[in-house]
């Protein structure tokens, strides 16, 4: 099993015959369960998705490890191979070692998986550092696409039913009651409804738009999404190739409608909750939902919340006095563009994106803006950030093998962190102009949690940063005003009275101040009941991953499903296969 090279560099074996044999080893490790120590290194940190645990999960040390492998051998791996899909290579390694990545596939009693490990060499032999396995397709629940898509040509069995007849039947629920309930049609929604429809899966969307992308088209003019297109595609329809790098809202939304019609989604607009409760012992939902007047009631087995991580219930800071003042005061989740603002005084309170967006709307509709900074802000180019994200997710990019090799790495491994760290050094030296202006205009910067930027703040916070599109800028030069330092001691009738004294004139405050969470929104779209046993949402739990969110949410057939485009791609996947298994009634692995 062990596989003995006089030197990595003198070419002995190239590294695909290194990732071949190594692979073969695994595999055999796999159905055995013993000889890991000819095969992982003692350093190892897997991620499993599904394929051997049941769950998302990152394991390290040895009494996490061997239960991992104890499943493995139940799961009767077979048919191990490279995937074609990307060679092995050689890659670097911060700590100069060579590394040799390679993508795999192979088969279990439960389906099909797909993998990813860097080897690296120590002792005369290649042993894994990083693995990742993640379930890729149930056993016989194949996704419906590729070779497997439906012929078209001609309607199904003996209903003689066209097509569009077909499609507004499915739509209405006529026959039958939908397995799946998704609350909320935004990306999060859509992405899951899609996944879901290709495993046969029947699901309805709700939402309380007029129309699917209003969620986008109705805020304010000047917004861009903060990612690059290459990051941002949806399942199993990217974006065209003249599409633009950072996407204007309304465009997005109009593609989020597009893309409702050409995936065949059901989605009822202008439509919510009205009641639900859930019968345990059945293990089914009965949600009576108001679809633009009319009452339906819906017995579906799942539900899935996706109307947002940050939640949809504002929060909104007390300020003293805020009865008194004579202006206009607002939260971010209310600001629309108006140009009847232009030369009025506008303060924006928070320096997240949303603070910073809506102070550069602001100050493009022609009004005088301030930003109040509350703590340290984060900063960092959209275009450094798009620049670098292009080693991974870039013009000729294959977006699942980059979905895996984004996964492929444990958050709490600490190469991991190093690599973030050194990252981030790096993007603040491309923009170092910039973040030197802002400091001297007395912009308080932070470089996220422990240096790692915008990445764990993102997954810790959902905040504290801004990806430039725009504003920084106009900060740094002095066209935006900046109140940085004190705290706001109260308003009164003509603005804002700050704990130095300073006094911020103001017609109209918006606080960018974010919102309370998803678990108030889940009390409020389905009771306490639901609420009171659901497990806390995001942050990183004790292994690094994401608390609640694409996995067991604490409540029977109840799931909480977002994040931003890329997470939304790529997790989507996972969460659709569990919600078919249990459908299909197959059983995942359970390793706890």
């Amino acid at each position: 099993m062990t596989m003995q090279l006089d030197s990595p560099s003198a070419g002995v074996v190239s590294a695909t015959e290194t990732a071949q044999r190594w692979l073969s080893s695994f595999a055999d490790l796999l159905r055995s369960g013993s000889g890991a120590e000819d095969v992982l290194h003692p350093d190892l940190w897997w991620r499993d998705l599904l394929a051997f645990t049941g769950d998302l999960r990152s394991l390290h040390g040895a009494a996490q490890i061997d239960a991992l492998l104890a499943s493995a051998v139940d799961q009767q791996v077979r048919g191990e191979t490279l995937d074609p899909a990307s060679a092995p290579a050689v890659v670097p390694a911060s700590s100069g070692t060579p590394t040799i990545q390679l993508l795999f596939r192979f088969d279990t009693r439960t389906g099909h998986v797909r993998g990813v490990a860097r080897l690296i060499f120590e002792d005369g032999v290649w042993r894994a550092r990083n693995v990742l396995t993640a379930l890729d397709a149930l056993a016989g629940h194949e996704p419906a696409i590729g070779e497997l898509r439906p012929d078209g040509s001609e309607p199904d069995g003996d209903r003689k039913e066209y097509w569009s007849a077909q499609r507004a039947r499915e739509l209405d629920c006529h026959d039958t009651d939908p397995d799946v309930l998704v609350i909320g049609a935004g990306h999060s929604g859509l992405a899951l409804a899609a996944r879901l429809g290709v495993l046969g899966v029947r699901t309805v969307l709700i939402d309380r738009e007029d129309r699917v992308g209003d969620n986008w088209r109705d805020r304010y003019d000047s917004l861009v999404l903060h990612d690059a297109v290459w990051s941002n595609h949806l399942p199993l329809m990217p974006f065209p190739s003249s599409w633009p790098v950072f996407t204007p809202k309304d465009k997005m939304g109009d593609w989020l409608e597009i893309y409702s019609r050409a995936m065949d989604l059901n989605v009822w607009t202008r439509s919510e909750v009205v009641e639900s409760t859930f019968d345990p012992g059945e293990r089914v939902w009965t949600v009576v939902v108001d679809r633009d007047g009319t009452r339906r009631t819906l017995r579906p087995r799942h539900v899935v919340l996706a109307t947002g991580l940050s939640g949809t219930e504002p929060a909104v800071p007390d300020l003293a006095g805020a009865e008194s003042f004579a202006g206009e005061l607002l939260h971010s989740s209310r600001y629309r563009t108006d140009p009847a603002r232009r030369g009025a005084r506008t303060v924006v309170i928070g320096t997240g994106n949303s603070g910073h967006d809506i102070a550069q709307d602001l100050y493009e509709s022609g009004a005088r803006v301030t930003v109040v900074q509350r703590g340290p802000t984060h900063v960092v180019s959209g275009r450094t950030l798009s620049a670098r994200g292009r080693m991974r997710y870039g013009e000729n990019t294959d977006t699942e093998v980059a979905d895996l090799l984004d996964a492929s790495t444990a958050r709490l491994d600490p190469q991991f962190t190093a690599g973030l760290q050194a990252g981030v050094a790096a993007l603040a030296e491309s923009d170092r102009e910039l973040l030197d202006a802002l400091a001297d205009k007395g912009f308080a910067l932070s470089d996220g949690v422990d240096g790692t930027g915008v990445m764990m703040l993102f997954l810790t916070r959902n905040g504290g940063y801004y990806i430039d599109v725009g504003a920084a800028p106009l900060i740094a030069d002095g066209r935006i005003g900046l109140v940085s330092g004190a705290t706001i001691e109260r308003l009164d009738a003509d603005g804002l009275v700050m704990s130095d004294g300073t006094h911020v004139p103001a017609d109209t405050i918006v606080c960018a101040t974010g919102f309370r969470g998803i678990l108030d929104t889940v009390r409020r779209v389905l009771g306490d009941t639901v609420a009171d046993v659901c497990h806390p949402v995001w942050d990183l739990d004790d292994e690094g991953e994401l608390r609640s969110v694409w996995r067991r949410s604490g409540h029977d057939r109840f799931w909480i499903h977002g994040g931003n485009f890329m997470l939304v791609r790529n997790y989507s996947k996972y969460l659709a296969l569990q919600i078919k298994a249990d459908l299909a009634g197959i059983a995942l692995p359970d390793v706890r």
